[in-house]
């Protein structure tokens, strides 16, 4: 039996969720705008000191009089808070609080755990993300200016979740209905919603690489270049999306474990190399690449991040085009 008021309930707070997402990442996104007009007119200030020391110089060579008024420089270390940054961050709790008021209300209308479907999954790896990523500024190991680049796939994951993906809350389909869907699917969850901030923020490493490089070349960057100015240092993204995946890693590898146990249960078999399975094996394999690289041959930067922006695709891939697109024992998710 369905709670229709508790469904409606719910399915208000989702698209509530959605609304408070976006205007978190617009937030965001206005106190990137801010911090890269700001560092534009430093470098501009910058230069103007640049040309007076030469000016001084040179007048001092010439004998003449070396006093000129000098150019107000900003202070890099001071302090500038930003109140769009502020309001972007409080506007991403608030709406993680609102995702999983949208949860547990989704959960409780059907009388079972809130991801049954593909609609349900999309949005709990979204809040996953989110709220990760929430923990990590909270414990003040990541900066809140990647709030955007956060935010983006959140909405879009929801916007796809509550469009195309959308299902009606129901009771699950006979073949989901084990005590295994609460072990195994969450655990999914979980190192998916890591999974996915590991690839951002390791796409975002890429982005202020490259930045670097061409700045180092004495070229000046364009977009999307460019942003990378506005972004935590590259070592410092290295070891963010480093961090995440190591703790994805093996809430991953429990994931594939619990649903073999589930397959044996329900189809007499661990593995028959379903397309499911052969995906998640896939991603697995990528993702111990990418740790047992770093450990051992001291993959790190570029072609670490560039594993880590793959095996994001690949999860991507495991879980839509595998589940919309390929016929197999999992197409009933």
């Amino acid at each position: 039996m369905i709670d229709e008021a508790l469904a409606r309930l719910s399915d208000n707070l989702f698209f509530g969720t959605v609304l408070l997402y976006a205007l978190s990442m617009l937030a965001f996104a206005g106190e990137q705008a801010a911090r890269r007009t700001r560092l534009v007119e430093e470098s501009g200030a910058a230069a103007a000191a640049t040309r007076l020391a030469a000016s001084r110089r040179t007048r001092a060579m010439a004998g003449g009089p070396s006093t000129v008024e000098e150019p107000p420089v900003a202070d890099p270390a001071a302090p500038r808070p930003s109140r769009a940054g502020q309001v972007g961050l409080v506007l991403a709790a608030v709406g993680a609080v609102v995702h999983t008021g949208s949860v547990v209300t989704r959960g409780l209308a059907a009388d079972r755990v809130p991801w049954g479907n593909m609609y349900e999954f999309s949005s709990m790896v979204a809040l996953a993300a989110v709220v990760i990523f929430l923990v990590l500024v909270a414990t003040g190991r990541v900066e809140r200016s990647l709030g955007a680049f956060v935010m983006l796939p959140a909405v879009l994951y929801l916007g796809l979740a509550g469009t195309v993906l959308y299902t009606a809350a129901g009771p699950l389909v006979p073949a989901l209905d084990s005590y295994w869907i609460q072990i195994h699917v969450f655990a999914a969850i979980l190192s998916s919603g890591a999974f996915l901030l590991g690839g951002i923020v390791a796409l975002l490493y890429l982005l202020r690489s490259r930045h670097d490089s061409q700045v180092a070349e004495g070229r000046v960057p364009r977009f999307p270049m460019s942003m990378g100015s506005t972004l935590p240092t590259a070592p410092v993204l290295d070891r963010v999306s480093y961090a995440v995946i190591a703790f994805a890693f093996p809430i991953w590898t429990f994931a594939i474990i619990a649903g073999a146990i589930w397959a044996e249960a329900a189809w007499g078999r661990y593995w028959g190399w379903d397309p499911k399975e052969t995906w998640s094996f896939i991603t697995w394999v990528l993702y111990a690449g990418y740790l047992h690289a770093r450990a051992t041959a001291g993959w790190k930067g570029t072609r670490a991040a560039w594993i880590g922006v793959i095996g994001a695709v690949a999860l991507i891939i495991n879980y839509y085009v595998v589940n919309i697109f390929i016929v197999g024992l999992h197409s009933y998710a």
